[in-house]
């Protein structure tokens, strides 16, 4: 599947995720930094058993990516959303997180991430307990889906 959005492109898949460029993108969120080159195929690797992921595309560029580990029916884990920090306040995480969430939307959902994320993702509707540890955040679709009326 491919979507347009604000002149970019967004991919859904898991295969053909070219590493250099999730490496691109883990470096410039300091996540990775001198990789060696016998290391460099995990970039890649990571999606071969993740369940859904989407990749956003300025013409050639994987400016923003974002993979999940799901079991498809109750919950599912964000392990990865990264957007190149030239395209960050632009809406791309928000929209990715948008598009996780609609693959899954009566499931509760969980952000591995640190603290200093934790309010990009309230924005997204998910909930934070403690603000004061790193870990988890997470949005709950079945609450959510009671209270719109729809369980």
């Amino acid at each position: 599947m491919y979507l347009y959005f604000n002149g970019l492109i967004i991919r859904e898949g898991t295969d053909g995720v070219p590493a250099r460029q999730v490496e691109a993108l883990f470096e410039d969120a300091g996540w990775a930094r001198n990789t060696p080159a016998w290391q460099k195929e995990k970039f890649s690797l990571i999606f071969t058993n993740s369940t859904w992921a989407f990749t956003v595309w300025d013409q050639d560029k994987m400016i923003g990516m974002v993979r999940v580990i799901s079991d498809k029916i109750m919950a599912a884990n964000i392990m990865d959303l990264i957007v190149l920090s030239e395209y960050r306040g632009k809406g791309i995480g928000k929209k990715l997180v948008e598009l996780c969430v609609n693959k899954l939307p009566h499931g509760d959902w969980f952000a591995h991430t640190s603290a200093n994320n934790f309010k990009f993702y309230e924005t997204c509707g998910f909930e934070v307990k403690d603000l004061t540890e790193n870990g988890t955040c997470a949005y709950y679709g079945y609450i959510q889906a009671r209270k719109d009326g729809h369980r």
